[in-house]
């Protein structure tokens, strides 16, 4: 994935209530077996958070990838290998159709069985196994637990940092779950980060410079993925390589004009991320394995 030579972007966002969350995962960390880290597959690498591994510590951990439905298949099947070369029992999910959700269930309580055994080897009686979801915002932990349920009961937004508190939900006779509200870092060191971060709405879209952003993922597609921008918006090739440019081209197709005949860039702006985070331009992974 070429990102070099584009707009940088530099993004820091640290709401207090994740100031917060940081404490009650701490707090709460001891009531559990096994630690789900949820991450994003089209950016496995920018959505793991630093300061839940150091959270976590010795806790058993599974790494889940979310959305792997909006990911490259190819290259989520290589980011599978690489944290299995690393050690990491991992599975690939897509919680809106429930692919991968049994499996996920099958490896916490794997990890947590020599954990409920020591307990029953000292005359506890066996119970549930309890795990903790971690992940930043808009990553898909309720949507996953609503899976695993079967149910809407967890709230559950498109705009980052929707849940908040604590919730310990049972899943069948053998599994509970504390949910946590979504866990950013409070400095994103690499711009690369913080773009991929907004781009993929981990990040509220209120904080950022869309201006920006959108250039970079316009340069970004057009270095990558020029074919799809071509068909999704009718585009003659060559595509222009100023952004700018390129933008007004998919605002005309679009019909996003002002009074004057004028291009309605804001309105292009929000139609290309949209679409870009839904899937209607494919199914991208802009993180690579280092």
């Amino acid at each position: 994935m070429q990102m070099h030579d584009k707009p940088e972007v530099n993004i820091n966002w640290f709401p207090g209530h994740m100031a917060k969350a940081q404490r009650m995962i701490r707090e709460h960390l001891k009531l559990v077996d096994v630690v789900i880290e949820l991450l994003d597959a089209r950016i496995p690498l920018s959505s793991a958070n630093p300061v839940i591994h150091e959270i976590i510590d010795n806790k058993p951990r599974l790494v889940a990838l979310n959305k792997a439905d909006l990911a490259e298949p190819d290259r989520t099947t290589r980011w599978l290998a690489h944290f299995r070369e690393q050690g990491l029992p991992v599975v690939a999910l897509d919680s809106m159709t429930g692919k991968g959700s049994k499996a996920l269930v099958s490896r916490v309580e794997q990890l947590a069985g020599d954990k409920i055994a020591a307990l029953v080897a000292k005359g506890i009686n066996p119970r549930a196994v309890r795990a903790m979801i971690l992940g930043i915002p808009n990553v898909g932990k309720s949507s996953l637990i609503n899976r695993l349920l079967g149910t809407a009961t967890v709230r559950t937004a498109d705009k980052p940092g929707v849940t908040r508190g604590k919730q310990w939900i049972k899943i069948g006779k053998n599994l509970e779950l504390l949910d946590t509200p979504g866990v950013l870092w409070p400095k994103f060191e690499d711009p690369e980060v913080g773009f991929k971060l907004a781009v993929t709405g981990a990040i509220n879209d209120e904080v950022y410079d869309r201006e920006k952003v959108m250039a970079k993922l316009l340069a970004v597609l057009r270095e990558n993925y020029s074919e799809r921008l071509t068909v999704r918006y009718k585009l003659t090739p060559p595509l222009p390589e100023d952004s700018s440019a390129l933008l007004a081209l998919i605002g005309a197709k679009r019909g996003c004009l002002r009074s004057g005949g004028l291009i309605d860039d804001e309105k292009a702006r929000r139609i290309i991320l949209n679409e870009f985070r839904s899937g209607k331009l494919g199914q991208f992974t802009l993180d690579d394995i280092q």
